[in-house]
């Protein structure tokens, strides 16, 4: 239980900004036709506080 609650403090502490700039989240939607109308869809999720960035391709 020490351990759950030590772990949300921490999260809870560098999502408020209070270590460092806060995390941004980051989302990039793609939608594309290729010649044969074929649709093909991407899509990058993630956050940044400016000078690193973590992004998951899904």
């Amino acid at each position: 239980m020490k351990t759950v609650v030590a772990v949300l403090t921490l999260v809870a502490l560098a999502a408020c900004g209070a270590d460092g700039a806060p995390i941004r989240p980051v989302a990039n939607l793609g939608l594309t036709v290729n010649q044969n109308g074929q649709l093909a869809t991407s899509c990058n999720v993630g956050g940044t506080n400016g000078t690193v960035s973590l992004n998951v391709a899904c």
